[in-house]
């Protein structure tokens, strides 16, 4: 598969999308189309365990790229809307999603980060919502943000634009370690994933995900529905074959 505005590999059960614009690479409507097409890909014919997402040239990505917008002619949502797709994508991917962010992230690329299941990042990265100062919205990172900092948090980072660094990531919960060497990073969370089964860990982001809106008797519901489907698969009854031979 060739792409203009990211890289992608694929070995020994890690799938790993760079992306990579010259300027920051900030999002353009053609990396959403590409972003798009590797999520296909990863649902439909990847034996990947895990994805990483990660930037080139000493960036994670400066955001939205505004050379795809002509301020002479009607503003329309199309765009943003297939955005938010894409990043919904990345955040249900049936793969543990891992994002090693180096340098900036900043708009859409922090988005991207917070959609992931865990953030590595080096002593030199920020992450910054300046949307509002642009005189737009910070996507659906005003649906997710607080999950991770709280409401306070949240709204002073949102409405003043400031940058985050490295170290009051870590102290927010926006991100899991803090690395100079980003490889170690990656090797440590590959092995802390363990075997990673693609269903188990569907299922449980999503009752995560779920738990911030769900009422309990609502919660317990999907959770069985979801367990049942869990002790259903070969994992567990691999689990279940594997203790009963030591016994």
């Amino acid at each position: 598969m060739g792409y203009e505005t990211l890289n992608f590999t694929e070995a020994d059960g890690v799938a790993t999308i760079t992306l990579s614009r010259a300027g920051g690479n900030r999002i353009s409507m053609g990396m959403v189309r590409e972003l798009t097409a590797v999520c296909n890909h990863l649902e439909d014919s990847s034996d990947a365990r895990v994805v990483v997402f990660r930037g080139a040239n000493g960036s994670f990505s400066e955001g939205i790229d505004f050379e795809d917008f002509d301020p002479n002619a009607p503003m329309d949502i199309h765009g943003f809307n297939k955005w938010e797709k894409c990043c919904t994508r990345i955040e249900r991917l049936p793969k543990a999603t891992i994002a090693l962010v180096d340098g900036p992230a900043v708009g859409g690329g922090f988005q991207v980060a917070l959609v992931c299941d865990l953030r590595i990042c080096t002593a030199r990265s920020s992450f910054s919502l300046p949307e509002t100062h642009h005189g737009f919205l910070p996507g659906m990172a005003t649906f997710r943000f607080a999950k991770y900092v709280g409401l306070g948090h949240a709204k002073r980072l949102m409405l003043t634009g400031e940058s985050m660094g490295a170290e009051q990531a870590l102290q927010l919960g926006v991100v899991d370690r803090v690395e100079d060497d980003l490889e170690a990073g990656l090797a440590w969370a590959i092995e802390a994933l363990g075997p990673n089964h693609s269903v188990a860990v569907e299922l449980t982001r999503r009752l995560l995900n779920e738990s911030f809106h769900t009422a309990y008797e609502n919660a317990i519901g999907h959770f069985l529905a979801a367990q049942h489907r869990a002790i259903s698969q070969t994992a567990f009854l691999d689990t279940l074959k594997a203790h009963h031979k030591k016994s």
